[in-house]
């Protein structure tokens, strides 16, 4: 038994595990998974906005590809309750598929996740840590080559 707890200590990856299939196992029963997500998306949303008010209280600046993985998730959160609510919808040809309100939200909140991502990724490459790094390693690489 020490030595499970042992390996469990070492590895968190163990009660992340455990945790997410207790929790999985809680919202099945209660017949609430849809609301499980929707309030773990809500957490995480906290979480990215509480580590950005804190990283710009330390350092003064603010890192945009946090922000943009909070407005990710929380679009990702609008995308899910829209699905759910489209199964009650009775769709007999293409033209109720166009004339539906709620499947044109979906296509524009699509069309934002998509461009949130390039968002993202662009934040990403233009960094400051990215590009100083790849500076660092392209100057680590000629002073090795000399």
């Amino acid at each position: 038994m020490k030595k499970l707890i042992d390996t469990l200590n070492k590895d968190k990856h163990y009660i992340e595990i455990i945790l997410a299939g207790g929790l999985f196992l809680i919202a099945l029963y209660y017949h609430m998974l849809m609301d499980f997500i929707i309030y773990m998306l809500y957490f995480v949303i906290f979480l990215e906005i509480t580590r950005t008010v804190i990283n710009y209280i330390r350092e003064k600046t603010v890192v945009l590809s946090i922000i943009v993985d909070a407005f990710i998730i929380l679009t990702l959160r609008e995308l899910i309750v829209n699905v759910v609510k489209i199964n009650n919808e009775h769709l007999d040809s293409l033209e109720a598929l166009m004339s539906s309100t709620l499947n044109w939200n979906i296509f524009i909140i699509a069309g934002v996740i998509v461009f949130l991502l390039i968002v993202r990724y662009l934040s990403v490459k233009t960094s400051e840590t990215y590009i100083l790094g790849k500076k660092n390693k392209n100057d680590h690489l000629r002073n090795n080559e000399l």
